[in-house]
């Protein structure tokens, strides 16, 4: 570039910045850290994951103001397959997870996007008086733990 001869890029501009390799994880020789599993291989083998370990995204939001929607994202049709086959994000169970009556959750899987809705009435109206989350943003978190 005429004009900035001699100038150091900018990160991110040109040249990438020198990266130090990690340290060795503190684990046995042989033994393969935890994400570097394949998620299918620990369900094959009975081991339980939270949901959080398996989604790609989980996310809450407003769907006007009496409903929320919970979004959850999978990165492999096996982790989708794994996920909606469980009843763990079935009605009853975000029912009783959320304080809602079952009748008032809908699931809406969505194999061709590996994603799953979940649709619920809220508990009180957005804007209304005593509501903490006028978005919706913040609903999400009651899922991040759920063992499928």
């Amino acid at each position: 570039m005429a004009g900035f001869e001699g100038a150091a890029p900018l990160a991110g501009f040109g040249a990438e910045p020198q990266r130090q390799p990690h340290p060795p994880p503190d684990r046995p020789a042989g033994l393969a850290a935890p994400d570097a599993i394949p998620h299918a291989v620990l369900a094959a083998k009975g081991v339980g994951m939270k949901l959080s370990d398996i989604a790609q995204v989980i996310r809450s939001k407003n769907a006007g103001p009496r409903r929320l929607t919970l979004d959850v994202m999978f990165g492999s049709d096996a982790d989708y397959q794994r996920v909606a086959q469980s009843p763990a994000l079935g009605a009853e169970a975000i029912g009783r997870l959320y304080g809602v009556p079952a009748p008032e959750v809908t699931v809406i899987p969505y194999p061709a996007g590996r994603a799953i809705k979940i649709v619920m009435a809220r508990k009180i109206m957005a804007g209304d008086p005593g509501e903490k989350d006028v978005y919706g943003a913040q609903q999400h978190a009651p899922l991040l733990g759920i063992e499928i």
